[in-house]
C-alpha cells in the first residue's frame, strides 16, 4: 500500500501510553494523525512526547471524527465511554481497537457489535494478556483437545494491595465497578477461551467493600481518598454453562491472601489439567499409575538475537493482529462476540451481588 493508515488515539492517559502507543509505532503501515483527551493538555503532551508534531489535538471525540478522515481509532477512555465512542466511531467508517472490557452493559455491548456487523467494520476488544507465551501455549493445547472435556475452571485475578489510585478507577460512575470489571474481565476472558466455551446458564454473585477505609496499608501505587472509593475491593462469581461446566471468577485489587497473580485461569479436564498460578503453567496428568507435574520451558536460553525469527511484545502482537485484519482480512484473535459474552457475564456477577439472587440466561 502506497498511503498510510490514518489513525486517532482516543483517551490519551495510562493505557494509551504504556501500551497502545508503541503498539501502532510498531505497525509500518499505519501512523497516529492525531490524538483526544477531555484534557486537552493531555492529548499535547502526548503528542509532544512522541514526537508527532504534525498530529491534531482534540479535546472532543465527535470534532475529532467529523474533522478527521480516519481508518482506524484506539479507545482508551475510562469503562463506560466505551461504548458511545465505539459506535460513533463505527458508523463513520472508522475501525475500531477499543479497551477493555468492551462495556460496562450487555445491551451496550450487544449495541456494539450488532453496530460492528451492520457497517462491516473492524472491532477488537483489548485483551492482550492472550498473546503472551504460557496463555498460547495453552490454548494449543485445548483446541488439540489434550485436556480432554474442559469441566471445572478458576478464573483468577487477584492483588493483596494493588489499588489503583489514578485516574477514575475508583469511581463507580465511570468505570462500572472495581476489580472484577477492570481485571476479573482478563481473566474471564481467558478462562472463556481456553474452555472454547460461550454459553452461560447461570450466574451467582458477591462482593465486598471491606478494605476501603483502610489506604495505608502497603498499598504499590500508594494510599487513596476513601471519600471517592466508590467500587468493589473484591468481587467473586460462580458460573454455571450450559453444558454443566462450572467457573470460579475470582477478583480483587485489597484481599488478605498470600497468593496474587491475574490473568491466570485454572483448568481441568477429564485427560488433564493446568495451573497458571503456581510458579509457571504447570500441566497436570497422571501416568503408569502416577501423577505428573509437567512444567513447558518458555525459556530461549542465552541467545539474544536468532536470524529470521522477530520477538513481538505483546501490545505490538495485538496492534499486529488489528491492523492485518482491517488491511489483509485475517481472523482477530479476540472476536467482540468473544468480549460480549465476558460482558454478560460480569454485569450478571454485578447484579447478583446486588439482590443477593441468582441470574439465570434465556
Amino acid at each position: 500500500m502506497n498511503e498510510k493508515l490514518k489513525v486517532a488515539i482516543i483517551g490519551c492517559y495510562g493505557i494509551a501510553r504504556a501500551k497502545h502507543i508503541s503498539g501502532i509505532k510498531s505497525i509500518p503501515e499505519a501512523e497516529v494523525v492525531a490524538f483526544c483527551d477531555i484534557l486537552i493538555e493531555r492529548a499535547e503532551e502526548m503528542r509532544d512526547e512522541n514526537g508527532l508534531t504534525n498530529a491534531r489535538v482534540y479535546k472532543d471525540y465527535k470534532e475529532l471524527l467529523k474533522n478527521e478522515q480516519l481508518d482506524a481509532v484506539h479507545i482508551c477512555t475510562p469503562n463506560i465511554s466505551h461504548a458511545p465512542i465505539t459506535i460513533a466511531a463505527l458508523k463513520a467508517g472508522i475501525h475500531v481497537l477499543c479497551e477493555k472490557p468492551m462495556a460496562t452493559t450487555y445491551a451496550d455491548a450487544k449495541l456494539m457489535c450488532d453496530t460492528a456487523k451492520e457497517t462491516g467494520k473492524v472491532l477488537y476488544i483489548g485483551y492482550q494478556y492472550r498473546y503472551q507465551p504460557e496463555p498460547q501455549f495453552l490454548k494449543k493445547m485445548c483446541d488439540n483437545g489434550e485436556l480432554g472435556e474442559i469441566y471445572f475452571a478458576k478464573a483468577h485475578a487477584l492483588r493483596r494491595r494493588g489499588v489503583p489510585t489514578w485516574g477514575v478507577f475508583l469511581k463507580a460512575e465511570e468505570q462500572g465497578g472495581g476489580p472484577l470489571i477492570d481485571i476479573g474481565t482478563h481473566a474471564l476472558d481467558m478462562t472463556l477461551w481456553m474452555m472454547n466455551n460461550y454459553k452461560p446458564k447461570s450466574v451467582m454473585g458477591t462482593s465486598y467493600k471491606k478494605l476501603n477505609d483502610n489506604p495505608d496499608c502497603g498499598n504499590i501505587f500508594g494510599p487513596w481518598d476513601p471519600s471517592e472509593y466508590t467500587v468493589e475491593d473484591s468481587a467473586f462469581g460462580f458460573i454455571t454453562m450450559e453444558n454443566g461446566a462450572t467457573i470460579i471468577l475470582e477478583s480483587s485489587w485489597a484481599l488478605n491472601i498470600l497468593e496474587e497473580g491475574e490473568a491466570k485461569c485454572t483448568l481441568c479436564g477429564t485427560k488433564a489439567g493446568a495451573d497458571m498460578m503456581k510458579n509457571g503453567l504447570t500441566i497436570v496428568s497422571d501416568a503408569n499409575g502416577r501423577m505428573i507435574n509437567a512444567k513447558p520451558s518458555f525459556d530461549d536460553g542465552a541467545i539474544a538475537y536468532v536470524p529470521g525469527v522477530e520477538v513481538y511484545s505483546i501490545q505490538e502482537q495485538e496492534s499486529r493482529n488489528f491492523y492485518d485484519a482491517i488491511l489483509y482480512g485475517k481472523e482477530l484473535c479476540v472476536k467482540p462476540e468473544q468480549a460480549l459474552v465476558v460482558t454478560q457475564i460480569l454485569e450478571a456477577i454485578y447484579e447478583s451481588a446486588k439482590t443477593g439472587k441468582p441470574v439465570y440466561f434465556d
